[in-house]
């Protein structure tokens, strides 16, 4: 395979993933980072991150609305739900994992 056909198809795969997750709003970001470790706003952190590397001017509130196909306020209004005490208590501890190294 050719530079630019796996560059298409490697663009073609996040338009495809961006679709997915703005389609499946009852999938809430702590979910994402206790099960993969990586959530939307990790995605537009990446994404702003990859802009300025390429020298354009991509914030970070601009990246998540890319992300989230919205403003991540209206996102956040329209989807997010309050976390249960079993996400939080998930989250923390993979957050306790990653502090003593371990995963």
């Amino acid at each position: 395979m050719n530079e630019q056909s796996k560059l298409e198809l490697e663009a073609a795969s996040f338009r495809r993933l961006l679709a997915h997750l703005q389609e499946r709003t009852e999938v809430q970001n702590i979910d994402l980072m206790i099960l993969s470790g990586f959530c939307r706003n990790c995605l537009a952190k990446w994404y702003s991150a990859e802009a300025k590397a390429r020298g354009l001017d991509i914030d970070y509130t601009t990246a998540q609305e890319i992300i989230y196909g919205m403003p991540y306020s209206e996102w956040k209004q329209k989807h997010q739900t309050e976390a249960t005490p079993e996400q939080l208590a998930a989250m923390a501890e993979i957050q306790r994992q990653q502090q003593e190294g371990g995963h």
